[in-house]
């Protein structure tokens, strides 16, 4: 298919019927759409070296194409180099992720194995109980296992208090300590 001058097909100039500006608009479109896909093949090798599954290749090519088509007012000579950007980025952002995972893999919990329902809500009646238990710790110690609690670190709790990190990590292995002896103390006398 002779696709002509693309800026004869634009429909810049409205001829101001509607119906004839509507479907140059869809011609427009399609020539668009296929000066796009054009490039599939040649993406899809490019993607292909640096992606390590197909799925992931089908998706980034897919996605770069999207964003090619969402830009309208691309210029035809600018479609190839564009595309070719948008993809090489979107392979960038998918190693991206796959790093973000590997590194917080370690830190969640095991996902091989599902958790039960009752388990779930188990742990959050222990772990409502044991901020319960916090208010029967002394002082700074207290002070420091809430600040915990809430998202606060131990650095950013000795720089509000004044205190040393030293002094604002002791106080926390020793809330930590104390809570565990009266977990511990209260699960003797649970029978199971």
């Amino acid at each position: 298919m002779d696709h002509g001058n693309w800026a004869e097909t634009s429909g810049a100039a409205g001829t101001g019927d509607r119906e004839l500006d509507a479907a140059q608009e869809d011609i427009r479109r399609e020539l668009f759409w296929e000066v796009i896909a054009g490039h599939r093949e040649r993406l899809m090798r490019l993607v292909r070296r640096r992606l390590p599954n197909a799925q992931d290749t089908e998706d980034c090519v897919h996605e770069a194409m999207l964003r090619a088509a969402a830009c309208g007012d691309l210029d035809r000579e600018r479609i190839g180099p564009f595309l070719t950007s948008v993809a090489l980025r979107l392979c960038v952002d998918n190693h991206r992720e796959q790093e973000r995972s590997r590194l917080l893999l370690p830190r969640t919990a095991d996902v091989r194995t599902p958790e039960i329902p009752d388990e779930g809500v188990c742990d959050r009646d222990f772990g409502r109980w044991l901020l319960r238990q916090v208010h029967l710790l002394r002082g700074r110690e207290r002070q420091v296992v809430l600040a915990r609690a809430h998202g606060i670190s131990t650095l950013e709790f000795a720089r509000i208090h004044q205190i040393s990190v030293k002094a604002a990590e002791g106080a926390f292995t020793r809330g930590r300590a104390r809570l565990r002896l009266i977990c511990a103390r209260s699960m003797d006398g649970v029978v199971a």
